[in-house]
C-alpha cells in the first residue's frame, strides 16, 4: 500500500479510576477527543520470545494467565473490524495487575474536513477517528466501595475478553468486539455472583454525545451504557450489560443494536472462519495461527461506494484498494476460503482497477482510497506486474468463466504494459517496488519482473480456460520463457560466494525479495537463494529487508516460506516457520502476522494474514488451479510431518478436501469434492499430479 508521511500522536494513558459522568465528559473534551493513533509500541523482540500465551484445547483461542510478575508490565494491541468501523484496542497491565484499555476507533465512511493549513496528504487519512480510555467505563459500587478488580487472564478468540480476579464474591468479565454491520464497538460486561449471598450493585451510567460537521453532513459520536442503575444478583446468577461506542450521521437512524445481536453477528462470522478451509497439521501453533489468520484476513472488509472492499487496516488504510495488498496478496486467497463477503470484496477490487485502466502508455495508479475518490500515487511501483499476477490467480481460483471474461481485459492490459516497458535486457522497468522508495530499487528490480513472470504463466492458463485463440496462450508462454532467461541473465549473480540474485543493477547485497523467483516456480538459483534467505537474511523476526539493518516486513518472510516449500525445501524451512508462528501467536506481539518494524511498530495489517494462509495452500499443499475444473497439486509436506489435511476448500466452485498421510516420505493422498472421492492413491513428496474433474 502507499504510505504517506505523517506523525503519530501519543495516546495519553489515564489512571484506571471510575469517574463520574461530568468528569468523563470534561476529560474527554480536554484530553482524548481527537485523532489518536494507537500502535504496538513494542521493541523488536527476538523470535525466541518468552511465551505469554497458551493455546486452547480446541485450537481456536489463546489465553494469557497473568501469574508471572516478571512479565509485567506488559502492553499490546489488537485490531478488530466490521463493515463500518475498525478498532485498535490497546491494553496495558501494570506490575500490580491492574488493567488499562484504550479504544482507538476509526469510522472509515465518515470523512472529516481537512483544514487549509494541513498538508494535502491528510485527505487520504481523513477518517472520523476517536479514542476512548477507561474514564468512560461505568462505576460499579458495592457497599459504598467502587470495585476495582485486578486482572486474572486475557482470552483472544476473534474477540478480546478480560477476566478479572474475584472481588467481594464477584467475578467481572469484559468482552470487546466490533459490530459486523453497524458503526459500533461493543464492550460486554458480565458480573457473576460466586458467593452464597445476594449482591446489590449500583452501576454508574456512562453517556456522552458530540456533534460535528463533516464532508457527508453532521456526525454524532456517542458513548452509552445499557445497564440498569441498580441490580440485585442472586447467588450463582449473573448480570450482563454493555458499553457502546458509536458514530453516525444525522440523516440516518441512530445505532441501536443491542450487544446480544452484535455478538450473534460476530460469532456467525467466526463460525464461517472456523468451518471453512480447515487446516490440521501435527503442530497446534500452526493450526491456531492459520485459523486466526483467516479471521484477520477476512474481517477487514468495509462498506463503500465501490461496494464491499477489503482494505489493509492498521490505523491508516480503510475503504480503499491497493494493487499489492488487495490485488496481489488477499484477492487470490479469498476463493479458497469461500466467505461470501470476501469474494465480493476481492471482485470489487479487480473491477475498480479494470474501470481505471489508464490511457495507453501511462502507468496505473497503485491505489484508490477514500471509497475510490482519491487515486494514488505518482510513481510506477510495478503495479501492472502485481495486477497481472494477482488478477489471473484470482480468476483461476474462482473457476468462473464469466468473471474470467470480465477481468480478462485487465490481465491483458497489465501484460501489455509490462511488455512495453522491458529494457534492453528484457526485464521490466519500474520506478520502484511495493517498498515505495524506502530503499533503493534501481530502474528495474527483481520483484517487478518476477511478478510479471508469474502473471504470464497464469494468464496463459486463463487464456486456455477461456478458449482464446491458440496463439494467445502460446505467445504468453513464449514471453514467460524469454523473461525467465532474462531474469537469470540480468539479476543472477554471486554475492559473498552465494549464487543468487542481485535486486537491481549495481546492488551488492541480499534483499528479501530474492525469494520471489522461487514463489513463481523458477528454481535455477534455488540453493544459493535459500542460503541467502535463511543464513544471511534470517534474524530475530524472520527475513530482514537487507543484512544488518534490523528492518523487517513480514510479507517478505511469508513469501520466503511459500517459495521455500514450493522449491522442495520444506525440512529446511519448517523450524523457522514454527519459530515465527510461535512468536506471532504466543509471544509479546500477538496474535497475527504483522506489517513491519520499526515502521509503525508492527501493525496487524490484514493482507499479511492472507499471505500466512497461502504458505499452506500454495506452498506446502502445492495446489495450482489451472482453469475451470482443473488443478495441479505438488505436495511438499515436511518429512517430519506424518499427516496433513486441508478441508472445505472452496476453490473453483467446489468443496475440496485434501487428506495426506506420510508413510516414509511416500504420501497416501485422498482428494474429495464433498462426499465424492476424486483421487485416492500414492504420490512422492514433490511429485506433481494434475486433476481434471
Amino acid at each position: 500500500m502507499h504510505h504517506l508521511p505523517g506523525t503519530e500522536l501519543t495516546v495519553l494513558s489515564q489512571q484506571n479510576n471510575r469517574m463520574g459522568y461530568l468528569s468523563a465528559i470534561l476529560t474527554f473534551l480536554i484530553m482524548t477527543f481527537g485523532f489518536c493513533q494507537v500502535g504496538a509500541q513494542n521493541e523488536s523482540q527476538a523470535i525466541s520470545d518468552p511465551q505469554y500465551w497458551n493455546i486452547s484445547p480446541d485450537q481456536d483461542a489463546i489465553t494469557w494467565n497473568i501469574v508471572d510478575e516478571d512479565k509485567l508490565p506488559h502492553a499490546d494491541d489488537i485490531e478488530m473490524s466490521g463493515q463500518r468501523l475498525s478498532s485498535i484496542v490497546r491494553y496495558e497491565v501494570d506490575k500490580q495487575k491492574y488493567l488499562r484499555v484504550n479504544r482507538d476507533i476509526i469510522f472509515p465512511q465518515l470523512r472529516r474536513f481537512v483544514g487549509s493549513s494541513e498538508p494535502d496528504w491528510y485527505n487520504y487519512r481523513a477518517y472520523l477517528r476517536r479514542s476512548f480510555n477507561d474514564q468512560f467505563l461505568p462505576s460499579i459500587v458495592f457497599e459504598d466501595i467502587i470495585l476495582q478488580p485486578k486482572l486474572d487472564s486475557v482470552r483472544i478468540d476473534g474477540q478480546l475478553t478480560f477476566f478479572h480476579s474475584p472481588i467481594e464474591g464477584m467475578i467481572i468479565e469484559r468482552t470487546i468486539f466490533p459490530s459486523m454491520t453497524q458503526r459500533q464497538l461493543v464492550e460486554k460486561w458480565v458480573i457473576k455472583n460466586i458467593s452464597p449471598v445476594e449482591k446489590r450493585l449500583y452501576i454508574g451510567h456512562t453517556a456522552f454525545e458530540h456533534e460535528e460537521k463533516g464532508i457527508h453532513g453532521v456526525y454524532k459520536v456517542a458513548v452509552r451504557c445499557d445497564s440498569k442503575p441498580e441490580v440485585i444478583i442472586e447467588p450463582g446468577e449473573n448480570h450482563s450489560f454493555a458499553l457502546y461506542f458509536s458514530a453516525g450521521m444525522s440523516n440516518e437512524p441512530e445505532v441501536n443494536q443491542c450487544f446480544a445481536d452484535a455478538e450473534k453477528e460476530r460469532k456467525a462470522f467466526l463460525h464461517v472462519m472456523k468451518n471453512n478451509l480447515v487446516l490440521k497439521s501435527p503442530d497446534p501453533v500452526i493450526n491456531t495461527l492459520f485459523y486466526f489468520s483467516k479471521i484477520r484476513a477476512s474481517e477487514s472488509i468495509f462498506e463503500t461506494k465501490m461496494g464491499l472492499v477489503h482494505s489493509p487496516g492498521g490505523g491508516n488504510y480503510y475503504a480503499g484498494v491497493w494493487a499489492n495488498d488487495q490485488v496481489e496478496y488477499s484477492g487470490p486467497f479469498f476463493p479458497w476460503l469461500g466467505y461470501g463477503n470476501a469474494n465480493i470484496a476481492a471482485y470489487n477490487a479487480y473491477k475498480h482497477f479494470l474501470k481505471n485502466i489508464p490511457p495507453k502508455g501511462e502507468f496505473i495508479r497503485s491505489s484508490f482510497e477514500m471509497e475510490g475518490d482519491l487515486p494514488c500515487c505518482s510513481k510506477d511501483r510495478g503495479d501492472a506486474a502485481m495486477i497481472s499476477y494477482g488478477t489471473s490467480q484470482f480468476v483461476l481460483a474462482s473457476g468462473d468463466k464469466k468473471i474470467a471474461e470480465e477481468l480478462w481485459p485487465l490481465i491483458e492490459w497489465s501484460i501489455a504494459y509490462c511488455n512495453a516497458n522491458l529494457n534492453g535486457h528484457g526485464v521490466v522497468l519500474s520506478d520502484t517496488d511495493e517498498m515505495e522508495g524506502r530503499i533503493l530499487t534501481g530502474d528495474a528490480n527483481l520483484a517487478t519482473s518476477s511478478l510479471y513472470y508469474g502473471g504470464l504463466i497464469n494468464a496463459a492458463r486463463v487464456a486456455e480456460m477461456l478458449n482464446k485463440k491458440p496463439g494467445v496462450e502460446k505467445d504468453l508462454l513464449h514471453k514467460a520463457k524469454r523473461l525467465e532467461a532474462a531474469i537469470d541473465n540480468y539479476f543472477g549473480t554471486t554475492i559473498d560466494g552465494i549464487e543468487t540474485y542481485r535486486y537491481f543493477d549495481g546492488h551488492q547485497t541480499f534483499r528479501h525479495w530474492i525469494c520471489l523467483p522461487l514463489v513463481m516456480g523458477i528454481q535455477t538459483r534455488k540453493e544459493g537463494t535459500l542460503n541467502a534467505l535463511f543464513d544471511k537474511l534470517w534474524a530475530d523476526n524472520g527475513i530482514l529487508v537487507e543484512p544488518g539493518d534490523n528492518v523487517f516486513w513480514d510479507r517478505g518472510t511469508l513469501y520466503a516460506f511459500r517459495g521455500a516449500f514450493k522449491a522442495g525445501a520444506g525440512d529446511r524451512a519448517l523450524n523457522r516457520l514454527l519459530s515465527y508462528s510461535r512468536s506471532r501467536l504466543l509471544g509479546k506481539r500477538v496474535p497475527y502476522a504483522v506489517e513491519a518494524y520499526p515502521e509503525y511498530g508492527m501493525r496487524h495489517l490484514s493482507a499479511e494474514s492472507a499471505l500466512y494462509c497461502r504458505i499452506f495452500t500454495e506452498g506446502i499443499l502445492g495446489v495450482e488451479p489451472l482453469g475451470q475444473n482443473r488443478f495441479k497439486i505438488t505436495p511438499q509436506i515436511p518429512n517430519s510431518w506424518n499427516e496433513l489435511s486441508l478441508t472445505s476448500c472452496k476453490i473453483m466452485k467446489m468443496d475440496l478436501s485434501f487428506y495426506i498421510v506420510n508413510k516414509n516420505n511416500n504420501l497416501h493422498m485422498k482428494i474429495s469434492d464433498n462426499d465424492r472421492v476424486i483421487w485416492d492413491g500414492y504420490i512422492d513428496i514433490g511429485e506433481s499430479l494434475e486433476i481434471d474433474l
